[in-house]
Order: structure tokens, then C-alpha cells, then sequence
């Protein structure tokens, strides 16, 4: 994305401005009606929404944490902290809840868009009538932006054909400008403008700059109206990425290490009065060692970790400073209501025991390999590894509380931080407040400081009411009692419900009976951070509140409970699954890995039509990237087949040189679970090269960060022999994917479905 001038863009304003009338005159003339302008009130406020990704309680300064966030400090400092502010514990079940003001179920997202399945909970289709806070900001005259993570779009929709009903520019953002689904490489993002796909490249810039570059532009553009955007970076989700200058910022600071982490971090909160006095530091989780008992390479390994990560949100920060210096340079500032929900759900716990410096390849090591991984510390952060930190970091920077990301039962993995900022409109700076509230509360609340009014209808659909209860009410009265009072929690079977200070909830294992689960029972107004289980001395207060939970799981479509959703992922949910024979055109651009065809798991046969030339070289079709993917190539007269899970590649070439003119080169992946897959290469039918690639589990790679092309490589390379994007210098006229498999051969009919959960769970 060019850089472009605020002068340029206020001319482009002006330029619409003494344009419009003659526009809308010339339409006048034609008889095309225009639609009526929804009008905002007089000095209406700006509004932007920030949501972080995986950052846990205790990890940011401005909440007590270690890593440097000054921006956030000061945005907190002349707003407001609340300290009881909480999210679903999984990233795309708290952004549906959030933009919509809805329980998660309510809008069809009981998990991912990738998991759905044909029940009301989780279809991951939010529902027409129940509209997004753009939707809703629109209708009352706003201008509404949205950068970053979405993650709300179902598989199938994703396909440059769309339907773009669930994208963002079906559900009322005017402009978007971000990534699709859970992650991407932050130096090499797989991005989308409106509803194409870019090919842009960065250029050595990173994500979090691109995204506060696009939405600084938005704001410039505007023309006397108010706005709504809403800022989603990929940021700090895995993989950790940062320009070396903000890791080595770190660089010894937590030698300490993850135990002495916590310990400074709970005194902190205390001191900041973000906790109560009497608050109990919950013991470390057995799955964690302890810090002292690591080898010395254990702990090089895992602080070079941390040191990215904190890199990672301190360049976060700062970014989201830029914003707000832009805010304040144009005199947006302080009539723009700012909501920063620090984290869409507590530390993550993906990274596993042992962190990972190549993604989902990481798992293919269980006892973590640390001489690799050793090997590699020097590349964490840059565009080489694909890193996330190890499990007991995950831990300490959600203190005070117990549990992660993923578990809807804790408050390790649902309890978030918020900061709310109105200089035009909040008096109490610096504030801390301790009502209770959920991510379904934000949409209320800025409508109700704003004076909006929610519409009965949009766009001819009548509208079910909000779900959250507006937190406005705190803002001028730190003491006066929650307004929230009962929340349920539901994440692939943990559950937790939440009334009245009290809470009950239940680490579900996958497979195992509901009806067996064991519930705890915590009094979280005394003890939040849930250290005394009071299931066996209050088992009448339980019992009511697990009815409380089956009573507001049937109101909000929570049940049928579902704990295999993982198992999704497995199966083939692309815009192309119902086709045996799939026909591409080089024009198809750009399409993400989960709705691209499917290169990985199952038999087929790919053939590409083209012209092949004395010096033809470069990329037919690329499908995901360096930690995980297959490219077809040509390079040295010869063609190949070359694939990578991030950790071992594969690289098999033809035997004899092509030959030139036009040709069909056909590249035949036929998988056996217990030992690879065979790869045979054809020219015009003729065998021309065979070898044997690596299959585990029934899949040969996992493309999800990167898409898939053709005639490229667009992101990263899948094989180190080239450089991306390798674009294919000779005409390529056609692609042709057969999945129909020959009588008798050796076809995967079913995978190791828990290990290939595994794969994915990790990913999220």
C-alpha cells in the first residue's frame, strides 16, 4: 500500500464534497431514487473499538503487566480501567458477541467458522436480525472502517466469487482492510480490500504499520460525518513477528523467568488496586514446570520467546498511539469514545509445552526438540520462524488468574481487560471500576453514551433486541452495583455460568459423558481468582446454578452441547468440496487456504495447460508457504513438486528435461496414511519423475496462514530453491484438479481424526 499525502486526501474530500450535489442532480434528472441519509445528531461522537488478540490479563503495563505499553497507560489514564470485564475464551465466538451485542450462540459462532455444523449455535452465519454495531452506526450516520482480523466469515463464502453476506462489507462496514480468518503472517500478510484479494507486497513492512496506515487513511477521508472503526490486528496472536529493535528492547529483563513473572505481576495489581488485597495467587498449573528446575537451554530458549512476545505487544502499542496522535493532530481526540478490549480471550496455551518456532510443525516433535528449536532462536520474530510462546508463559501473563485461552470455565480464560475513553465525556480520569461485564455489553454502551437509538428495523428486517446491558451507568458512579447479573460461558463442552458474585463452571475432556462432568463452585466477588471450591460445601447454591446454565443454554441455542468441533476442520469445507473435478483459470486470483481446493489430504491428479519455452521458469500453482504447503515449478528446464509441514520437506523433480511448446504437465498425489504419499510427475502423459513425501495423521501439510495460486507463489516461498512470488514467465492457460481416484489405488479413506484435532486446536 502506498503512502498517501493527508493533503491529497483532504483534496479527494473537498473533490466529493462540490461534486455531490451534481450528482445527485444528474441522478434526480434520471429518476433514480437515492436512498435517505440516516442524520446524526450535532457534535456526535467519533467511535473506535480496539481488540487486541490473545493477551492475557497480566501481560500489559497498564494493567500490572511487565511489557511496556505506554500508549494504553495513557489512554487509561485520562479514561477508565474495568477490571471486571470478561470475553468468550475463544477468538471468533468473542467477535461475533462483541460486534453484535449478542451471545455468542445467539449469533450462530459456538466455535469457529471453520467448525460449523448444520444447528442454530453453530452455523457461523450471524443472522439478519441480529445486526452488527456497523450495521447499527450506519443507520444512524456513521461512516464505518473496519482493519484486521475478522474471522467471521464461513469456509465456503471465502472464495473470490464470495457471497460476501459474512464478510465485513456484507455486515455494514463500508471499507475493510485485513485477513479473513484466525492468523497470518504478520511480514507477509494474506489480505483482502473490500471483498478482493491483494497482491500487494509489503515489502519488509509489517502488519500492524499496514493496518494503522489503512485506517488513518479511512479517518482522512472523512467528509462531516461522524465515524465508527474498528481496529483488529493480528497482534499478539501467534506467530510472534517483530522488528528485531522491539525484542532487544527486552533482551534480559526476564531472565527471571515465568515464575518470578507472576509473583511481580500479582504485587503490581495489588499495588494498582486492580485487585483485591486479600486475592490468593492460585498455585502453578501442574502442566507448567517450574522455572528453576530448566536447563540452562530451556530457559535461552523460552525467554528469546518471551522477549519476542513482549516485543511484539510494546510495537502494538505503539501503533495504537499512532492512531490516537493522529486523532489528537486532527482534533478527533476528545469526542471520540475509545473502548480497547485488551485481549479476545486470555493467554494462549498453543505454543504447548515447549513453544514453537514453526507453527503447527511443532507438533510433529511432542518431546519439544530443543536442539532445533535452538538452532532456530535466532529467527524467532523474523520472517523465518513461525513462533509462539511456551505454555508457562501463557500462564504467568494471565495472572492473577488460573487457566488459558480456550477454557470457558475460568477466568484465566475469559476475564480480559477494558479501557473506555472520553475526554469530551468522562470525568473520572484514571478511573477503576469493578461492575461486571461481557463483550456483549460494549455494543449498549456506546449507543447509550452516544444517544443512539438501536433501529427496529435494517434494511427491512426487523431486529431481535441486544442482548448485553449497557455499562454507561458506571461511567459517573464507580460504586453503584452490576447491572449484568447472570452470563453463561460455552466452548467446545467447558461451560461456566456466572450470577450474583457466584460462579460455577466445568473442564469438559472431549469424549467423555457431560452428564460426568464435574462441576467447581467459587464465590468470585471474594474470590476471583477462583483458589476455594466451595462445590462440596454449597451444594444447593451449585445445583441452582448449573439449572441456571441448562435454562440460558436453551434460550440462547447453546445445546445440543457439542465437544467434537475440532473434528471439523478435517473435513473438506471449501467453495470447491462438492466438485470431483475442479477447472481454474489463471484470473481465479488469489483464494484463501480453508476455501482453496484441496491439496493435502486426499488422492487427486492436477494438470496445468501451458506454453513451456527454452528459459520458461517460475510457479504453476502454490498452495500455503514455508510452514506449510506444496508448490508446483519449473526451474533448470525441469519440473517439480516440492512441499514442507515446516519442519521436513520434500522436493522431487522430473527425470529428464520438458520439452518445450504447448504441454500438459500433470502431478499425480496419491496418499498412504502409514507411509507417505506418492508423487508421480507426467509430461502429455508420460511418466517424467516418482517419488515418496511425507503424510502423518492422513495430511501431508496444514495451508492455513497462507492461500492458495496459480502462476505464483504470492506470500511465502514453499520451497527455499526460489523466491516469492516466482511468477510463472510463460503463458499458463488452464489448471485442472481430478479428485476421481483409479479402481485399486492406495487412497487414505479415513485419518487419525485425534491427532489431526490436535493439528488444528493448536492453530486457534
Amino acid at each position: 500500500m502506498e503512502h498517501v499525502t493527508q493533503r491529497s486526501l483532504l483534496t479527494a474530500g473537498a473533490l466529493s464534497a462540490v461534486l455531490a450535489p451534481a450528482v445527485d442532480a444528474m441522478a434526480a434528472q434520471a429518476g433514480t431514487a437515492q436512498p435517505a441519509q440516516a442524520k446524526t445528531g450535532q457534535g456526535a461522537p467519533n467511535v473506535i473499538w480496539i481488540l487486541l488478540d490473545d493477551v492475557g490479563f497480566g501481560a500489559s503495563s497498564v494493567f500490572g503487566g511487565l511489557v511496556e505499553t505506554p500508549n494504553l497507560e495513557a489512554l487509561a489514564a485520562q479514561g477508565l480501567r474495568y477490571t471486571n470485564f470478561h470475553t468468550t475464551a475463544i477468538s471468533s465466538p468473542t467477535r461475533a458477541a462483541l460486534l453484535t451485542g449478542r451471545n455468542h450462540h445467539s449469533v450462530g459462532l459456538g466455535l469457529f467458522p471453520e467448525t460449523a455444523v448444520d444447528l442454530p449455535g453453530y452455523n457461523a452465519q450471524i443472522p439478519a436480525n441480529k445486526a452488527t454495531v456497523a450495521e447499527i452506526l450506519k443507520n444512524n450516520g456513521y461512516s464505518t472502517y473496519a482493519v484486521g482480523k475478522w474471522h467471521l466469515t464461513p469456509a465456503w463464502e471465502a472464495s473470490p466469487t464470495g457471497p460476501y453476506t459474512h464478510w465485513p462489507t456484507g455486515k455494514g462496514f463500508e471499507q475493510y482492510y485485513g485477513f479473513l480468518f484466525g492468523e497470518t503472517d504478520q511480514w507477509h500478510p494474506q489480505l483482502v480490500d473490500g471483498t478482493r484479494a491483494l497482491d500487494d507486497d509489503p515489502k519488509g513492512r509489517h502488519l500492524n504499520e499496514l493496518l494503522t496506515d489503512r485506517a488513518i487513511q479511512y479517518i482522512d477521508q472523512q467528509n462531516k460525518k461522524p465515524f465508527f472503526l474498528y481496529y483488529a490486528p493480528g497482534a499478539t496472536h501467534a506467530p510472534h513477528q517483530v522488528a528485531k529493535e522491539w525484542s532487544a528492547h527486552y533482551k534480559g529483563r526476564f531472565d527471571a523467568g515465568w515464575d518470578s513473572y507472576r509473583e511481580q505481576v500479582f504485587a503490581n495489581q495489588k499495588k494498582l488496586g486492580l485487585i483485591p488485597q486479600n486475592t490468593a495467587l492460585p498455585p502453578r498449573n501442574p502442566n507448567v514446570k517450574a522455572w528453576a528446575s530448566l536447563s540452562a537451554d530451556e530457559k535461552r530458549l523460552y525467554t528469546r520467546y518471551f522477549e519476542t512476545y513482549a516485543g511484539f505487544l510494546s510495537y502494538t502499542d505503539a501503533e495504537i498511539g499512532r492512531l490516537i496522535a493522529y486523532l489528537k493532530q486532527s482534533g478527533q481526540f476528545d469526542n471520540t469514545i475509545i473502548a480497547v478490549v485488551i485481549g479476545d480471550n486470555g493467554a494462549s496455551k498453543e505454543g504447548s509445552e515447549f513453544g514453537s518456532t514453526v507453527g503447527l510443525g511443532a507438533v510433529l516433535y511432542p518431546n519439544g526438540d530443543i536442539a532445533r528449536q535452538l538452532k532456530d532462536i535466532d529467527k524467532i520474530g523474523t520472517e523465518y520462524a513461525s513462533a509462539n510462546y511456551p505454555l508457562g508463559w501463557a500462564q504467568a501473563t494471565n495472572a492473577p488468574f488460573k487457566q488459558w485461552k480456550q477454557d470457558a470455565n475460568s477466568e484465566g480464560g475469559t476475564r480480559n481487560p477494558l479501557i473506555l475513553s472520553w475526554p469530551k465525556g468522562i470525568q473520572d480520569k484514571g478511573g477503576t471500576r469493578t461492575q461486571y461485564g461481557h463483550v456483549i455489553d460494549l455494543l449498549p454502551t456506546t449507543l447509550e453514551l452516544a444517544h443512539l437509538q438501536a433501529p427496529a428495523q435494517i434494511d427491512g428486517v426487523k431486529q431481535d433486541s441486544i442482548e448485553g446491558t449497557s455499562l454507561a451507568y458506571s461511567v459517573t458512579d464507580a460504586k453503584a452495583p452490576s447491572r449484568h447479573t447472570t452470563q453463561y460461558y460455552e466452548i467446545n463442552g467447558t461451560r461456566a455460568i456466572y450470577h450474583d458474585g457466584w460462579k460455577a463452571g466445568t473442564l469438559h475432556k472431549p469424549g467423555t459423558a457431560f452428564d460426568k462432568d464435574v462441576w467447581e463452585l467459587y464465590n468470585v466477588a471474594v474470590d476471583p481468582t477462583e483458589t476455594n471450591d466451595l462445590a462440596a460445601k454449597n451444594p444447593d447454591k451449585l445445583k441452582e446454578l448449573k439449572a441456571l446454565f441448562d435454562s440460558e443454554g436453551k434460550k440462547y441455542n447453546v445445546f445440543p452441547l457439542k465437544d467434537n468441533l475440532y473434528q471439523q476442520f478435517a473435513l473438506d469445507r471449501s467453495a470447491y468440496k462438492d466438485q470431483e473435478v475442479v477447472e481454474l483459470n489463471p484470473g481465479v486470483g488469489h483464494i484463501a487456504g480453508v476455501a482453496a481446493p484441496r491439496l493435502y489430504s486426499k488422492y487427486y491428479r492436477l494438470t496445468v495447460d501451458l506454453d513451456i519455452g527454452a528459459n520458461s521458469e517460475g510457479v504453476l500453482v502454490a498452495n500455503g508457504g514455508r510452514f506449510g504447503g506444496s508448490s508446483i515449478f519449473l526451474q533448470g528446464g525441469k519440473l517439480y513438486y516440492a512441499q514442507t509441514n515446516g519442519v521436513e520437506s520434500a522436493l522431487i523433480s522430473s527425470d529428464v528435461p520438458l520439452k518445450s511448446g504447448k504441454s500438459k504437465l500433470t502431478v499425480e498425489f496419491s496418499p498412504n496414511l502409514w507411509s507417505g504419499a506418492d508423487i508421480t510427475l507426467y509430461q502429455d502423459g508420460n511418466r517424467i519423475g516418482k517419488g515418496k513425501v511425507p503424510v502423518r495423521y492422513g495430511i501431508a501439510y496444514f495451508p492455513y496462514d497462507e492461500g492458495f495460486d496459480i502462476g505464483r507463489d504470492q506470500q511465502t516461498p514453499v520451497s527455499e530453491l526460489y523466491k516469492s512470488p516466482y511468477a510463472y514467465n510463460g503463458k499458463l492457460e488452464h489448471v485442472t484438479i481430478d479428485y476421481k481416484a483409479p479402481l485399486g489405488s492406495r487412497v487414505v479413506g479415513s485419518v487419525n481424526q485425534k491427532v489431526i484435532n490436535t493439528l488444528i486446536s493448536l492453530k486457534k
